[in-house]
């Protein structure tokens, strides 16, 4: 299947519906410099920084959302996991993107085409040698680091267990002024004491920490320790990803003293048990990053690895995860209320995957506001599935009806892919075309000089305030 026009439909007016819309993106949001502060890109990677050697190597390897799409256009698992060549993996992409019509991997595909390599032809059959060879040329000579400073990204945070040593995040920040790359502390890991994996777990945090695990005691100094390592290494940012509904227990200390005994001991947990752990974890947590001047992420609705042929053969994150339909806001409002109920509720930013819930997160994040800080409590960028223009859209829509959308720390990429931060372009257009829809229609004045600054706060400086980026110094307690 091909096009018979090949010149791209991505001209400057692309997603910008008004005069007023192209003022704002072209005066105002273009030139902002890009914060990105939640991705999975691979700091070993950056720290070797070495090009890549073709387009295949930078575009679709570890990109689920591709593999997804081609999975539904039959393609066979050879060209997408498996040991087919770079070229010919490339090949049944370029078959699949004329299918992928309607769907936000088309606009990705094409805007990344050209703002990367100036490629103006869609991709498909008849383009797919002359678009590889060409790439793949161009992309030789530069490296990671070199692709993003020339998309003007200033900072970027990576996606971090508690026991990685951080090692390559030293080697970039010796390598690079002009881009920073902040660790988040990701601590899934340390709540999956039902998992028959935990034991080894704990084994590898002993031994980064340096002492043996034995009871609740070690636990928290362990994670003390790693907390206070992540802080001196630049980390800011918490993360957590809850793909499960779930309800706070009541507990007691000593309880979870006999449950991590148990499980040191090799007994069977019950699940009250199991819960009662992760609200104790869920907590302590949430204390210490308030201690230490963080900012915590939920990312809350997703039911991973349901394909378990692929998850034996492949392995997890290969697009098998999808939207789920769990309910979260007794869980927030128990969370959230308990830490502010102490006064140390850290900076808090959600995000939900299942769109039914977007007003449940509006307007559960306003309840805990306070301590003088402009919306400490952020619901997240439309994320994942959301993260099209629809999904941009009504997250915007939403948020500027339930809150303050002025205040609205903006878009991330949650990406694996050093080619795409063009989609912080495609935000940005759906953002100016929003305001500039509303004042074509007449419900706001006017104002391209105060809605300029609205655009540029969104964009870049609300990030950058919230979360510190602004100080060499490390972040101060949450006040």
């Amino acid at each position: 299947m091909n096009f018979i026009n090949t010149n791209t439909f991505i001209t400057e007016d692309f997603l910008l519906e008004t005069p007023l819309a192209k003022r704002l993106y072209y005066d105002y949001a273009e030139k902002m410099p890009i914060i990105d502060y939640h991705n999975h890109l691979s700091p070993m990677q950056l720290s070797e920084n070495i090009p890549f050697e073709n387009i295949t190597q930078a575009w679709l390897l570890g990109d689920h959302y591709k593999w997804r799409a081609m999975r539904a256009n039959g393609v066979d698992e050879k060209f997408i996991t498996g040991d087919a060549s770079d070229k010919e993996k490339f090949k049944q992409w370029a078959k699949t993107v004329p299918f992928t019509v309607g769907n936000p991997l088309f606009h990705w595909t094409h805007l990344e085409l050209l703002r990367y390599f100036g490629i103006k032809q869609l991709l498909q059959p008849n383009t797919a040698e002359y678009i590889y060879e060409l790439a793949s040329t161009l992309l030789q000579g530069k490296t990671p680091m070199q692709l993003l400073q020339e998309k003007n990204v200033e900072v970027i945070c990576t996606t971090d267990d508690p026991v990685d040593d951080l090692q390559h995040h030293q080697n970039i920040s010796k390598k690079s002024q002009n881009l920073k790359v902040y660790p988040a502390f990701r601590s899934d890991n340390l709540f999956r004491i039902e998992s028959v994996d935990f034991e080894e777990y704990l084994h590898k945090l002993s031994l980064v920490v340096g002492f043996e695990i034995n009871d609740l005691q070690d636990f928290q100094k362990a994670i003390d320790q790693r907390i206070d390592f992540f802080t001196e290494k630049g980390c800011r940012l918490s993360d957590f990803g809850l793909g499960e509904g779930f309800s706070l227990e009541n507990f007691k200390e000593e309880e979870i003293n006999v449950i991590f005994k148990k499980k040191k001991e090799e007994e069977k947990l019950s699940h009250k048990e199991i819960c009662k752990y992760k609200s104790f974890l869920f907590l302590y947590l949430g204390r210490k990053y308030y201690e230490k001047g963080w900012v915590q992420q939920y990312h809350l609705g997703a039911i991973r690895n349901n394909n378990q042929r692929l998850l034996k053969a492949v392995g997890s994150d290969v697009g098998c995860d999808s939207v789920g339909d769990f309910n979260y806001a007794s869980f927030m409002s128990d969370l959230f209320g308990k830490l502010d109920a102490e006064n140390k509720l850290a900076k808090t930013i959600t995000y939900n995957l299942n769109p039914s819930h977007n007003e449940v997160f509006a307007t559960m994040m306003g309840n805990f506001n306070g301590n003088n800080i402009p919306s400490k409590m952020q619901w997240g960028a439309a994320w994942w599935y959301l993260d099209q223009k629809e999904g941009i859209t009504s997250q915007l829509t939403t948020l500027a009806n339930m809150s303050l959308l002025s205040h609205f720390v903006g878009m991330i990429t949650d990406s694996r892919s050093l080619l795409s931060f063009p989609r912080h372009e495609y935000f940005r257009r759906i953002l100016c075309n929003f305001f500039g829809n509303l004042i074509l229609r007449g419900e706001l004045p006017n104002d391209i000089d105060f809605f300029g600054k609205v655009v540029e706060n969104i964009c870049y400086y609300n990030a950058k305030k919230y979360f510190g980026f602004e100080k060499e110094q490390m972040p101060t307690k949450n006040m």
